[in-house]
Protein backbone atom coordinates (compact mmCIF):
# COMPACT_ATOMS: atom_id res chain seq x y z
CA UNK A 1 0.00 0.00 0.00
CA UNK A 2 1.14 3.26 -1.14
CA UNK A 3 2.25 5.57 1.76
CA UNK A 4 -0.31 8.30 0.65
CA UNK A 5 -2.82 5.65 0.51
CA UNK A 6 -2.02 4.45 4.07
CA UNK A 7 -2.60 7.83 5.24
CA UNK A 8 -6.12 8.43 3.69
CA UNK A 9 -7.41 5.31 4.71
CA UNK A 10 -6.08 6.49 8.79
CA UNK A 11 -8.36 9.72 7.87
CA UNK A 12 -11.47 8.07 7.73
CA UNK A 13 -13.41 7.50 10.94
CA UNK A 14 -14.82 4.13 11.84
CA UNK A 15 -18.18 3.39 12.55
CA UNK A 16 -17.86 4.17 15.97
CA UNK A 17 -16.15 7.46 15.97
CA UNK A 18 -18.96 7.78 13.74
CA UNK A 19 -21.40 7.07 16.04
CA UNK A 20 -19.98 8.81 18.77
CA UNK A 21 -19.99 11.85 16.96
CA UNK A 22 -23.81 11.50 16.11
CA UNK A 23 -23.74 11.14 20.00
CA UNK A 24 -22.27 14.19 21.00
CA UNK A 25 -24.29 16.19 18.72
CA UNK A 26 -27.68 14.73 19.87
CA UNK A 27 -26.53 15.76 23.32
CA UNK A 28 -25.36 19.03 22.09
CA UNK A 29 -28.24 19.52 20.51
CA UNK A 30 -30.62 18.47 23.79
CA UNK A 31 -29.12 20.82 25.61
CA UNK A 32 -29.48 23.57 23.59
CA UNK A 33 -33.12 23.04 23.31
CA UNK A 34 -33.63 22.76 27.28
CA UNK A 35 -32.11 25.99 27.38
CA UNK A 36 -34.34 27.58 25.41
CA UNK A 37 -37.43 25.91 26.96
CA UNK A 38 -36.30 26.61 30.09
CA UNK A 39 -35.47 30.74 28.73
CA UNK A 40 -39.20 30.04 27.50
CA UNK A 41 -40.67 30.01 30.94
CA UNK A 42 -39.30 32.70 32.29
CA UNK A 43 -39.41 36.56 32.09
CA UNK A 44 -37.63 38.16 29.59
CA UNK A 45 -34.59 39.56 31.62
CA UNK A 46 -34.06 36.69 33.87
CA UNK A 47 -30.83 34.76 33.67
CA UNK A 48 -31.03 30.89 32.72
CA UNK A 49 -29.28 28.89 35.24
CA UNK A 50 -27.20 26.18 34.41
CA UNK A 51 -29.23 23.81 36.77
CA UNK A 52 -32.28 23.90 35.59
CA UNK A 53 -30.80 23.67 32.23
CA UNK A 54 -29.21 20.22 33.52
CA UNK A 55 -32.29 19.35 35.09
CA UNK A 56 -34.77 19.83 31.37
CA UNK A 57 -32.00 18.02 29.70
CA UNK A 58 -31.58 15.41 31.84
CA UNK A 59 -28.00 16.00 31.22
CA UNK A 60 -25.33 16.67 34.50
CA UNK A 61 -23.53 19.88 34.63
CA UNK A 62 -20.00 18.20 34.72
CA UNK A 63 -21.30 16.84 31.25
CA UNK A 64 -22.53 20.14 29.82
CA UNK A 65 -18.93 21.35 30.24
CA UNK A 66 -17.80 18.48 27.73
CA UNK A 67 -19.87 20.11 24.75
CA UNK A 68 -19.32 23.87 25.45
CA UNK A 69 -16.41 25.67 26.37
CA UNK A 70 -18.11 27.55 29.47
CA UNK A 71 -21.71 29.47 29.56
CA UNK A 72 -20.60 32.08 27.17
CA UNK A 73 -20.26 29.77 25.00
CA UNK A 74 -23.44 27.75 25.36
CA UNK A 75 -25.07 31.11 25.55
CA UNK A 76 -24.02 31.85 22.02
CA UNK A 77 -25.14 28.31 20.86
CA UNK A 78 -28.63 29.52 22.15
CA UNK A 79 -28.77 32.77 20.39
CA UNK A 80 -28.04 30.95 17.12
CA UNK A 81 -30.84 28.48 17.76
CA UNK A 82 -32.95 30.97 18.62
CA UNK A 83 -31.95 32.90 15.10
CA UNK A 84 -32.55 30.00 13.26
CA UNK A 85 -35.88 29.13 14.42
CA UNK A 86 -37.12 32.91 14.11
CA UNK A 87 -35.32 32.44 10.46
CA UNK A 88 -37.80 29.59 9.88
CA UNK A 89 -40.96 31.62 10.72
CA UNK A 90 -39.74 34.85 8.22
CA UNK A 91 -37.66 33.08 5.05
CA UNK A 92 -41.05 31.63 4.36
CA UNK A 93 -42.63 34.68 4.53
CA UNK A 94 -40.41 36.00 1.65
CA UNK A 95 -41.57 33.25 -0.93
CA UNK A 96 -42.14 34.38 -4.37
CA UNK A 97 -45.78 33.93 -4.51
CA UNK A 98 -47.07 37.58 -3.74
CA UNK A 99 -46.86 41.34 -4.24
CA UNK A 100 -43.62 43.06 -2.67
CA UNK A 101 -46.18 44.96 -0.83
CA UNK A 102 -47.90 41.21 0.51
CA UNK A 103 -44.50 39.89 1.31
CA UNK A 104 -43.28 42.96 3.61
CA UNK A 105 -46.80 42.61 5.18
CA UNK A 106 -46.22 38.67 5.45
CA UNK A 107 -42.43 39.45 7.22
CA UNK A 108 -43.79 42.06 9.53
CA UNK A 109 -46.27 39.82 10.26
CA UNK A 110 -44.22 36.64 10.96
CA UNK A 111 -41.79 39.10 13.04
CA UNK A 112 -44.51 40.67 15.47
CA UNK A 113 -46.16 37.54 16.31
CA UNK A 114 -43.20 36.09 16.80
CA UNK A 115 -41.85 37.85 19.53
CA UNK A 116 -45.16 38.48 21.47
CA UNK A 117 -45.28 34.56 21.54
CA UNK A 118 -41.74 34.43 22.59
CA UNK A 119 -40.49 37.32 24.75
CA UNK A 120 -38.18 35.95 26.15
CA UNK A 121 -36.02 34.38 23.32
CA UNK A 122 -36.27 37.85 21.81
CA UNK A 123 -34.99 39.69 24.54
CA UNK A 124 -32.23 36.83 24.33
CA UNK A 125 -31.70 37.06 21.16
CA UNK A 126 -30.58 40.28 21.28
CA UNK A 127 -28.21 40.38 23.95
CA UNK A 128 -24.68 40.99 23.59
CA UNK A 129 -22.61 38.23 24.13
CA UNK A 130 -19.59 40.25 22.87
CA UNK A 131 -17.22 38.32 20.74
CA UNK A 132 -15.46 38.39 17.63
CA UNK A 133 -17.48 38.06 14.33
CA UNK A 134 -21.14 39.01 13.57
CA UNK A 135 -23.67 37.84 16.40
CA UNK A 136 -26.56 35.31 15.57
CA UNK A 137 -29.31 37.84 15.00
CA UNK A 138 -26.69 39.48 12.44
CA UNK A 139 -26.59 36.51 10.50
CA UNK A 140 -30.52 35.96 10.53
CA UNK A 141 -30.69 39.68 9.53
CA UNK A 142 -28.07 39.15 6.32
CA UNK A 143 -30.14 36.39 5.15
CA UNK A 144 -33.23 38.06 5.00
CA UNK A 145 -31.85 41.09 3.76
CA UNK A 146 -30.36 39.15 0.81
CA UNK A 147 -33.88 37.66 0.57
CA UNK A 148 -34.85 41.15 0.24
CA UNK A 149 -32.64 42.45 -1.67
CA UNK A 150 -33.37 39.08 -4.21
CA UNK A 151 -37.12 40.34 -4.87
CA UNK A 152 -35.30 43.98 -5.25
CA UNK A 153 -33.64 43.22 -8.18
CA UNK A 154 -35.95 41.13 -9.98
CA UNK A 155 -38.55 44.30 -9.50
CA UNK A 156 -35.60 46.53 -11.17
CA UNK A 157 -34.65 44.01 -13.78
CA UNK A 158 -38.86 43.58 -14.98
CA UNK A 159 -39.00 47.45 -15.31
CA UNK A 160 -35.66 47.80 -17.04
CA UNK A 161 -34.45 50.84 -15.36
CA UNK A 162 -30.75 51.41 -15.34
CA UNK A 163 -29.55 52.45 -11.32
CA UNK A 164 -26.55 54.96 -10.48
CA UNK A 165 -23.59 53.23 -9.06
CA UNK A 166 -24.24 55.00 -5.60
CA UNK A 167 -27.73 53.77 -5.86
CA UNK A 168 -26.43 50.14 -6.24
CA UNK A 169 -23.66 50.51 -3.96
CA UNK A 170 -26.52 52.20 -1.67
CA UNK A 171 -29.23 49.21 -1.48
CA UNK A 172 -27.40 46.90 1.13
CA UNK A 173 -26.90 49.05 3.77
CA UNK A 174 -30.40 50.69 3.09
CA UNK A 175 -32.19 47.40 3.12
CA UNK A 176 -30.19 46.36 6.93
CA UNK A 177 -31.66 50.15 7.82
CA UNK A 178 -35.23 49.09 6.85
CA UNK A 179 -34.69 45.60 8.99
CA UNK A 180 -33.00 47.62 12.06
CA UNK A 181 -35.59 50.01 11.82
CA UNK A 182 -38.82 47.32 11.76
CA UNK A 183 -36.77 45.31 14.69
CA UNK A 184 -36.43 48.44 16.47
CA UNK A 185 -40.09 49.37 16.38
CA UNK A 186 -41.07 45.68 17.39
CA UNK A 187 -39.00 45.49 20.31
CA UNK A 188 -40.59 49.25 21.31
CA UNK A 189 -44.04 48.01 20.94
CA UNK A 190 -43.75 44.24 22.47
CA UNK A 191 -42.20 46.12 25.34
CA UNK A 192 -44.99 48.30 26.46
CA UNK A 193 -47.92 47.51 28.56
CA UNK A 194 -50.59 47.48 27.21
CA UNK A 195 -49.34 46.57 23.94
CA UNK A 196 -51.02 49.88 21.64
CA UNK A 197 -52.17 50.12 19.06
CA UNK A 198 -53.57 46.54 19.06
CA UNK A 199 -51.45 43.89 17.29
CA UNK A 200 -53.07 43.65 14.01
CA UNK A 201 -53.30 47.34 13.75
CA UNK A 202 -49.46 47.57 14.58
CA UNK A 203 -49.27 45.22 12.19
CA UNK A 204 -50.57 47.31 9.26
CA UNK A 205 -48.87 50.65 10.03
CA UNK A 206 -45.40 48.84 10.49
CA UNK A 207 -45.63 47.16 7.21
CA UNK A 208 -47.53 50.40 5.20
CA UNK A 209 -45.04 52.43 6.95
CA UNK A 210 -42.07 50.31 5.47
CA UNK A 211 -43.68 49.64 2.20
CA UNK A 212 -44.20 53.47 1.97
CA UNK A 213 -40.17 54.06 2.15
CA UNK A 214 -39.76 51.35 -0.89
CA UNK A 215 -42.32 52.64 -3.16
CA UNK A 216 -41.13 56.01 -2.25
CA UNK A 217 -37.52 55.46 -2.63
CA UNK A 218 -38.41 53.75 -6.23
CA UNK A 219 -40.67 56.48 -7.40
CA UNK A 220 -37.75 59.20 -6.93
CA UNK A 221 -36.17 57.10 -8.68
CA UNK A 222 -38.29 56.60 -11.77
CA UNK A 223 -39.52 53.16 -10.80
CA UNK A 224 -43.08 52.21 -10.62
CA UNK A 225 -43.30 49.48 -8.79
CA UNK A 226 -45.46 46.36 -10.37
CA UNK A 227 -48.63 45.23 -8.60
CA UNK A 228 -47.93 41.50 -9.92
CA UNK A 229 -46.41 38.40 -7.83
CA UNK A 230 -42.77 38.17 -7.78
CA UNK A 231 -43.15 34.47 -8.93
CA UNK A 232 -45.32 35.99 -12.36
CA UNK A 233 -42.41 38.85 -12.70
CA UNK A 234 -40.34 35.93 -13.08
CA UNK A 235 -41.81 34.01 -15.38
CA UNK A 236 -42.47 37.33 -17.69
CA UNK A 237 -38.65 37.33 -17.77
CA UNK A 238 -38.33 33.49 -18.63
CA UNK A 239 -36.28 33.19 -14.82
CA UNK A 240 -37.27 30.73 -12.35
CA UNK A 241 -37.82 31.26 -8.98
CA UNK A 242 -34.70 31.94 -7.50
CA UNK A 243 -32.57 32.29 -10.25
CA UNK A 244 -32.08 35.65 -9.41
CA UNK A 245 -29.18 36.30 -7.01
CA UNK A 246 -29.34 39.12 -4.75
CA UNK A 247 -27.04 42.45 -6.47
CA UNK A 248 -27.17 40.28 -9.68
CA UNK A 249 -30.07 43.02 -11.42
CA UNK A 250 -28.67 46.06 -10.02
CA UNK A 251 -25.18 44.93 -10.84
CA UNK A 252 -23.49 45.22 -7.10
Amino acid sequence: MAPDDAAEEVAVPDGRSLRWRKHNQARRQKIIDAAITVLGRQSPGEEVQIQAISEESGVARTVMYRHFADKADLDRAVQREICNRLGEVLIPALAHDGTPEEIIHRVIEGFVLWSVDNPSLFWFAERDLSGWGPTPLQEAFEKIAEAIEAIMDTVVAYVGVELSQDDRDGIDPWVFALIGAAFTGIRRWASRDPRVPDIQQFIDIMSESIWLQINGMALSRGITLPDGRIVDLLHSMGTEPGAVEPSQATGA
